[in-house]
């Protein structure tokens, strides 16, 4: 693996650490701060929003900002806010920090995936994104679990300044192993709008927002579904979610290669897949080991559709991926608030503590069907590529020719 993707990989392991220790750690915070654990757990609202808002407007910002320095400035304000977020005296001025943590990561992923896509040859383009990811899946192995111990052994402001240390280390390795990867000359915030606005763009960000919504039903709701249901104590639950976070890894390192192969296919089986395994848990929840398998496999699954859509909305995008694969990720973070309040509102409802399996399972088979309609669309219209080499920015809609395909030599696009 190139250093310059371990180097983007560190980046998404303290955006993944950052996002979910909070979770954790909401008891601690809510002491520090003088509040309820319920007001508390706003912060993760916060973050979210940060991430839904960040990520078209700071890659918009940066439109016309070469690749690697644009990189570089956003794992800055990343480390400013999570440093911030250590010091915040009171818990308004923590909301705010969150927020400001939240916003470079959408358009991080968003320009690491487009970057990674570019370091390797173009027939290994959705494995390069897959590797950046397994940042964000090791990071529920160790960085979360880790975070947490750290928070609640030294204090929750110890965890933040952690990050911030990993922050860091990710902007120093950026800037050591990332090539410079110059913008092409019609790059632009109206460049990238436009490409927004493609259908299949537009379906592509509904597919995520209600297939992954299925994966958050359950995720949001594990820990009190495993007490409640399975009989695991509070202090084996950790253990539980590093599980949850291997089956996460897996599934990553199976999609990228599936998905070189066959895009389509690889989002079609993920979303089935993930059907499949919320009714089967709705059944094995009731026994440790079945339960445990089934956890693993959902989690394998659920993150087994993400490089298949990252590579289907950076190839609709055509020759302005960035701006559609940073809106993927404000896509999950709609996806994480809408499977939670779902799977909350069966509960609320008198439906028991599996019934958010259920309500995954129909998000899910909701998503599939988003999907299977840009397929069918898709139909007949000319191939999509990613573009994958560093000079192809420069629109052929305008009328020109790179001039490799001029000369009859590859362009460095890959087919989905």
């Amino acid at each position: 693996m190139p250093l310059a993707l371990l180097a983007l990989a560190v980046v998404a392991f303290g955006i993944g650490t950052t996002e979910f220790a909070t979770m954790g750690l909401l008891p601690q915070i809510a002491d520090g701060t003088g509040v309820s654990v319920p007001h508390a757990g706003n912060l993760v609202s916060a973050y979210a929003l940060g991430v839904v808002v960040g990520a078209p407007v700071l890659t918009g910002i940066g439109a016309r900002i070469p690749h690697k320095r644009l990189l570089l400035l956003l794992s800055g304000l990343f480390v400013v806010g999570n440093v911030a977020s250590a010091l915040a005296p009171d818990f308004g001025l923590l909301f705010a920090a969150r927020f400001l943590a939240g916003l470079p990561h959408g358009a991080l992923f968003g320009v690491g995936a487009v970057v990674a896509s570019r370091l390797v040859a173009p027939e290994r383009a959705a494995r390069a994104v897959s590797r950046m990811f397994l940042g964000l899946t090791v990071a529920n192995i160790v960085g979360v679990p880790a975070g947490t111990a750290l928070g609640q052994q030294l204090g929750w402001r110890s965890a933040y300044a952690a990050v911030a240390v990993i922050g860091l280390v990710a902007l120093a390795s950026l800037a050591l192993f990332v090539p410079h990867q110059p913008r092409g000359q019609q790059s632009g915030i109206r460049h990238e709008l436009r490409a927004m606005g493609n259908r299949q763009v537009a379906i592509g960000l509904a597919t995520a927002v209600v297939g992954f919504g299925g994966f958050f039903a359950v995720y949001s709701y594990l820990v009190p579904m495993l007490t409640n249901l399975t009989g695991i104590s509070d202090s084996s639950t950790t253990l539980v979610l590093a599980l949850y976070g291997v089956g996460m890894t897996l599934g990553t390192l199976i999609a990228g290669p599936l998905t070189d192969r066959a895009l389509r296919p690889t989002l079609y089986a993920g979303l089935a897949l993930l059907a499949a395994a919320q009714v089967t848990f709705y059944f094995t929840v009731h026994s440790t080991v079945p339960a445990m398998v089934t956890i693993t496999f959902i989690g394998a699954v659920g993150s087994f559709i993400t490089t298949p859509v990252q590579m289907l909305l950076m190839a609709k995008a055509k020759n302005a991926p960035t701006m559609a694969a940073a809106s993927n990720h404000s896509a999950f973070n709609l996806a994480n608030a809408g499977g939670a309040w779902l799977g909350g509102l069966a509960i609320s409802a008198g439906w028991g503590w599996a019934s958010p399996s259920l309500v995954g399972a129909a998000l899910a088979v909701a998503g599939l069907g988003l999907a299977f309609t840009g397929g069918l669309m898709d139909r007949g219209s000319p191939r999509s590529e990613v573009i994958t080499s560093s000079g192809a920015e420069t629109s052929t809609e305008a009328g020109q020719v790179p001039a490799a395909q001029r000369m009859g030599e590859p362009t460095g696009e890959v087919s989905t």
